[in-house]
């Protein structure tokens, strides 16, 4: 219950406080309401420094603490505010947990206003903030069920954080955009270029380009501009740079996704390798411990069982370039049980046989999982699955592309996750973004290229520089 003290109840020297820690998601959500966008609050960069003890947004959380004090407990429910004056000593840290305390110093009966001294202190016993408080306290009695707080979820994305700064300390790979030809497609290669990551090789017809730049409002004039007639040659030509070793990524740019992987499968001039070529999505999902490889979403329509087998390959070599050493990868269907009925589930039966004898390696797979019991580890105990993926998968192979597609779409719209996207199984890896993708996520399919380049590289060390990895 919350109850107020009226008036006359309240005594000079009553006391109330309230303890709370500073965490990321309070200077988030501060941000949110206040529309303080200052990087300094919100980038995780600037929290050891000087620079973030200094700026307001932790020395008015603490204020905020003693208002809800006087809000919530003395007086309480039906409290005006009438002054209040703070001193700001020390800075609020994230991790700092702070009491804030009120006490009642004076009672002065016309308009019933009461006099508090207000104190905030650290862990350390520290005064952090100091001040004083005159409100108007209620005069009738109220006592009702204390509400619930509204759950609020901040999409922090802090996976995609820690993957690009994988990529830190290493060279731009070279890489050919096919038809970047609006602001959405010159704007994910020019920011990758500044990120560090990419090296853009642009090919397309060059005064579209330029247009493209002038209205996304970026200087191209450093990077190198491949004339191309339309979209079906740009892809053609950037095809043939990672062919002959200039490029060592290729990027989508405004055309279709058909015509790049045209030109990618072709037989004779494309990047196709011993492996099947699949998508694999790399959801970064609030409040999911780990990433979640979604696959396939974009490229197979209805896989075979052959070919869900290397779509599962590609997916947890994905896995260990990103630090995932042993993947569960979860081959999901409707059910968790064997329907003959049920394509899916009988592929997913052969998968894990064939993980069993060593035809698939590198992770842990299980299946038939559905959705539920393949995240969940409680709806997992629910329907008595015991198994090392069920519950932790960090793979999740879908049995069409379509149920991966709304499955991706479901979790970006409804859940608030953000779905980088990468083509697996070519010669190179493929970045494949979206008008509709934030500059994290397209920084962040170009980090898991990057990535997977530099992987590739490693693994091959006698290769000359710049060469097509076949």
């Amino acid at each position: 219950m919350i109850e107020n003290r009226t008036f006359d109840e309240i005594v000079v020297g009553d006391t109330a406080s309230v303890v709370r820690t500073l965490c990321e998601q309070d200077m988030q959500l501060f941000a949110r309401v206040s529309g303080d966008a200052n990087p300094v609050q919100l980038d995780p960069a600037y929290a050891a420094t000087d620079m973030f003890h200094q700026v307001i947004a932790p020395g008015m959380w603490g204020g905020g603490l003693i208002s809800a004090t006087l809000g919530t407990d003395l007086p309480g429910p039906g409290t005006i505010y009438v002054s209040q004056t703070l001193r700001f000593i020390r800075p609020v840290c994230l991790g700092d947990t702070v009491t804030a305390s009120v006490t009642v110093t004076e009672k002065r009966a016309e308009h019933h206003v009461v006099r508090l001294d207000c104190r905030c202190v650290n862990q350390n016993g520290q005064d952090v903030i100091t001040g004083q408080a005159e409100v108007k306290a209620p005069t009738e009695k109220v006592r009702a069920p204390r509400m619930a707080l509204p759950d609020i979820r901040v999409s922090d994305h802090d996976g995609y954080r820690k993957l690009i700064e994988m990529t830190a300390g290493g060279d731009a790979i070279p890489t050919a955009v096919a038809h970047p030809c609006n602001t959405a497609a010159i704007l994910a290669a020019v920011e990758a270029a500044e990120a560090g990551l990419i090296q853009p090789i642009l090919v397309g017809p060059e005064e579209k380009i330029r247009a493209a730049a002038r209205d996304a409002g970026k200087d191209i004039t450093a990077f190198r501009l491949i004339a191309a007639p339309h979209s079906h040659a740009a892809a053609a030509q950037a095809v043939a740079l990672v062919r002959s070793g200039e490029a060592r990524l290729l990027m989508k740019g405004s055309l279709h996704t058909d015509e790049l992987m045209g030109a990618v499968v072709s037989s004779a001039t494309g990047l196709r390798t011993e492996r099947r070529i699949s998508h694999a999505y790399l959801m970064d999902v609030p409040e999911h411990p780990t990433p979640l490889i979604i696959t396939d979403a974009a490229i197979n329509i209805e896989p075979t069982l052959e070919e869900k087998a290397d779509i599962i390959r590609n997916a947890i070599d994905l896995a260990h370039v990103i630090g995932i050493e042993s993947p569960k990868v979860a081959i999901l269907s409707a059910v968790e049980t064997i329907n003959p009925s049920m394509r899916s589930t009988l592929d997913a039966a052969a998968l894990c046989k064939m993980a069993d004898r060593g035809q698939i390696s590198g992770g842990v797979l299980d299946g038939p999982l559905a959705f539920d019991n393949a995240i969940s580890e409680a709806a997992a105990r629910e329907k008595g699955i015991v198994s090392p993926v069920a519950g932790k998968a960090e793979i999740l192979v879908v049995p069409t592309l379509e149920a991966g597609n709304m499955l991706a779409k479901q979790l970006t719209f409804l859940g608030g996750a953000d779905a980088a996207g990468v083509v697996l199984g070519a010669r190179v890896p493929i970045i494949l973004t979206s008008r509709a993708d934030s500059l994290r996520t397209r920084l962040a399919s170009c980090a898991v290229a990057v990535l997977l380049a530099r992987a590739a590289t490693m693994a091959a060390p006698g290769l000359p520089e710049g060469k097509p990895l076949a």
